[in-house]
């Protein structure tokens, strides 16, 4: 039993890792300068939601430690978001209501990153994930296609680097960075 909780207390441990690496990854200002996200709590959710779907699709297929590190850090990821919902002032009452919400709408982006980026490297025609991202990120913002485009370059690539590298290390050596700023200068960016 004692070794039962000490995986379970190691898994916790280093979900709150990988989740403080989404986060840290999620907040680069580049995102909201160069790329134009919306500085906004919407925004906001929206990069963290996309950095959590490269973090877990780099778990995907790793075994069964790894499936078990996904589940805690999507919990971890839950309970952030219960807890800014408080911080913002969310009634005590609402709060549940708008965390499935919250945690729905992830998993309905995960989705469709996924089966986007599969078809975008198939070569299935004009690029799918630049539309989702729009769609999500920029509120189908027709002024923003520069920036959707940016941040869909940067999720292949990310995710391509992913392959190799763990989420971690990917944010701690600025791998994120580097290919933040190779989008942003790939693409012409519309900040109206």
């Amino acid at each position: 039993m004692l070794r039962w909780l000490r995986q379970r207390a190691e898994t916790s441990r280093k979900a709150e890792e990988l989740y403080g690496s989404v986060v840290a990854a999620a907040r680069q200002p580049d995102f909201y300068g160069a790329l134009g996200v919306p500085d906004t709590p919407e925004g906001r959710f929206e990069l963290v939601a996309l950095h959590l779907f490269l973090a877990l699709e780099g778990l995907r297929g790793q075994g069964t430690a790894a499936e078990a590190l996904a589940r805690r850090t999507i919990e971890t990821f839950v309970i952030d978001m219960d807890d800014c919902m408080r911080e913002m002032g969310v009634g005590d009452l609402t709060v549940p209501k708008k965390v499935k919400r919250a945690a729905a709408a992830f998993y309905e982006r995960a989705s469709i990153y996924r089966q986007d980026l599969i078809e975008d490297r198939a070569g299935a025609g004009a690029p799918r994930l630049t539309k989702s991202v729009r769609g999500y990120v920029f509120a189908d913002s027709v002024e923003r296609e520069g920036g959707a485009a940016g941040l869909a370059h940067y999720m292949q690539a990310a995710s391509s680097a992913l392959a190799d590298h763990a989420f971690g290390e990917f944010v701690d050596a600025g791998m994120a960075s580097r290919l933040l700023a190779t989008a942003t200068s790939k693409h012409k960016v519309s900040m109206t």
